[in-house]
């Protein structure tokens, strides 16, 4: 299937979408190239079930470049934050949520072994294999509700070098049996690498700064 306009619900949205944002930073709205990308992106979602330049570019009949598609999704100046929570509320009041329950959680994903310009790529713990791979890590918040269940904020999580380089130093000198009094302390927390828990704090906050009326009933996590 192919397209060459937003279908009117799509567009409905993108409306809704800007009048929040208006509502929220009254200096601040969508501009007429970033609606119509947003439009041109939702209905390439849509018809091709996926997140490809390229695929949107088929489908939209050559109606923007697959070069243009992302260079607006680098470059364009939009609030994305603000254009997450925005999104967020219209489904909250489109469905009559008023409480539910935050869930907070952690995601490795497994990328290139050369990724030079993936952002917070590490060398990270394979729980299958026992080995390693290069990859990222996600915190990740999710809001559940008798009627939907969306994610409401993710963070990359990076860990501190010092602090890495302070654990196989520390697993070698266990090793060699020397006592803990006699081992380096372990580094001061970096506000540059924060821990996946101060990370989830913070998607609280954010979470309590852009819906303050929702009732969270529990706050749930893993060993995070």
């Amino acid at each position: 299937m192919i397209f060459t306009t937003p279908l009117p619900f799509i567009k409905e949205f993108i409306d809704q979408l800007d009048q929040g944002i208006r509502e929220c930073a009254p200096t601040r709205k969508l501009s007429k190239a970033q609606r119509w990308w947003l439009s041109f992106c939702l209905m390439g979602i849509l018809l091709s079930n996926s997140v490809c330049w390229a695929a949107f570019e088929r489908v939209g009949l050559g109606g923007y470049q697959q070069a243009a598609l992302s260079w607006m999704f680098r470059w364009s100046k939009l609030l994305w934050p603000l254009l997450l929570h925005v999104s967020i509320m219209l489904v909250l009041k489109r469905y009559g949520i008023t409480e539910g329950v935050l869930v907070g959680d952690d995601s490795d994903k497994q990328r290139a072994k050369v990724t030079q310009r993936i952002f917070e790529a590490h060398k990270l713990f394979d729980k299958k294999t026992g080995g390693y791979f290069n990859g990222q890590t996600m915190v990740f918040l999710f809001l559940v509700t008798p009627k939907v269940s969306l994610p409401v904020g993710f963070r990359f999580y990076q860990p501190d070098p010092v602090v890495k380089e302070w654990k196989k130093n520390e697993e070698k000198l266990k090793q060699q049996g020397v006592k803990k009094s006699e081992r380096p302390p372990r580094p001061a927390p970096n506000p540059a690498y924060p821990s996946k828990g101060q990370l989830l704090l913070d998607l609280l906050e954010e979470f309590k700064f852009y819906h303050p009326g929702l009732v969270v009933k529990a706050i749930l996590a893993d060993a995070l």
